[in-house]
């Protein structure tokens, strides 16, 4: 394939214990137990560069709001071989803690942005204390420092990073939240980010509690599976089986190789 890439996942941190009600808006009443949330960083190699998606968090962070940091997303590159400064593409899929932390620590990197996302984490919406938990002022205060050095590059919509690999704004936890999509060997894969948690949340249709608008959730469910089109080709934001069911990809920090065929099939 002329724009097969390979795609990495790097786990940087956990969030342990967590109960139905936390992963899912509708818990199913039965469930007793639920899953631990890993966090990520997502690396998409070829063609001659690395694409980094979403920058993370760091210490500070995670001590202000109770989450195990294991290495610092920009340390986790570094022992993957992949220095900061040599980053020139950043996608960050929406403007939430988790996701769009360190963006001081890549000096040569552009930004690709949803235009909405932009809008919403610096409109009305953030006087509302409950849509606003997700965000961090400093965060979002440093990404508009770099708007004002043009160094975003905005969407509104669909649009093309590189050849082979797209965005494509879906909504719903966030108001300008996007998936990703690459080429690689085994066919297009989607990295869902938060448009699904976790590989249930798109299954059984039910939600992560933490969402702006349910019906643009609901429709980019559909959006991500007509993107992959395989169930094995979406990679959920958060979700630990991810690290059980796809290869390790290094010895050094917490890998695994997303372009490779998983152990387990989800196709129904």
């Amino acid at each position: 394939m002329g724009n097969a890439y390979e795609i990495y996942a790097l786990r940087y941190a956990t969030m342990s214990p967590r109960t139905p009600s936390m992963n899912f808006l509708a818990p199913d009443p039965h469930d007793s137990a639920a899953q631990d949330l890993d966090y990520f960083v997502w690396l998409i190699r070829g063609q001659g560069r690395d694409i980094l998606v979403d920058t993370g968090f760091n210490a500070e962070e995670a001590t202000s709001r109770a989450r195990k940091l294991t290495l610092n997303p920009v340390d986790a590159l570094e022992r993957f071989g992949v220095a900061a400064s040599s980053i020139r593409d950043i996608i960050v899929t929406h403007l939430h803690y988790d996701h769009a932390g360190n963006l001081d620590r890549f000096p040569n990197a552009r930004f690709h942005l949803q235009e909405r996302e932009m809008a919403y984490a610096t409109g009305r919406c953030m006087c509302n204390g409950l849509l606003r938990h997700p965000f961090s002022v400093e965060h979002v205060t440093q990404m508009v420092r770099h708007v004002y050095r043009e160094r975003v590059h905005f969407y509104s919509g669909d649009g093309e990073v590189a050849p082979g690999v797209t965005v494509h704004r879906v909504g719903g936890h966030s108001d300008g939240l996007q998936v990703v999509k690459a080429e690689t060997a085994r066919g297009p894969v989607v990295l869902a980010s938060d448009a699904a948690h976790y590989y249930a949340n798109l299954q059984r249709r039910s939600p992560f509690p933490i969402v702006y608008n349910v019906g643009d959730m609901a429709v980019g469910w559909e959006t991500i599976e007509r993107l992959a089109g395989d169930p094995d080709r979406y990679i959920p934001g958060h979700d630990p089986i991810v690290t059980e069911i796809y290869p390790r990809a290094s010895d050094k920090v917490d890998a695994w190789a997303l372009h490779l065929p998983p152990t387990r099939s989800f196709a129904k």
